[in-house]
């Protein structure tokens, strides 16, 4: 399930503007979701195969080129079912979280 959200998350990113992993880590630790190095390079290698996302490599005034991440077509095709899924599952949990549990008089039952 993390690993669902963490490609979501990123495409979510991407969709506003090109970032380069560093960036990305960073936008995600001020979302106060926590992912390393080692976890993010494998999964953006693994979106741009599948087509959903592209790269170009942008020169540093700082060090070494960059590779920006963006979009693709396919990738923003994506992100818009990704969009329908998270709401019609979101809708779902915060409807089970608002029931209300009954407990009939008669039965013990340690909560």
């Amino acid at each position: 399930m993390r690993k669902g959200m963490l490609e979501y998350c990123i495409l979510l990113l991407l969709r506003a503007e090109a970032s380069y992993a560093n960036d990305i880590i960073e936008k995600l630790k001020e979302a106060q979701l926590l992912v390393v190095e080692g976890t993010i390079y494998p999964l953006l290698t693994r979106l741009k195969n599948e087509g959903l996302l592209a790269y170009n490599w942008i020169e540093s005034p700082r060090g070494a080129p960059r590779k920006y991440y963006t979009l693709t077509p396919k990738g923003s095709e994506w992100l818009v079912g990704l969009n329908a899924a998270w709401s019609e599952l979101s809708n779902t949990v915060a409807r089970l979280k608002d029931l209300k549990v009954t407990i009939p008089e008669n039965e013990n039952i340690n909560l």
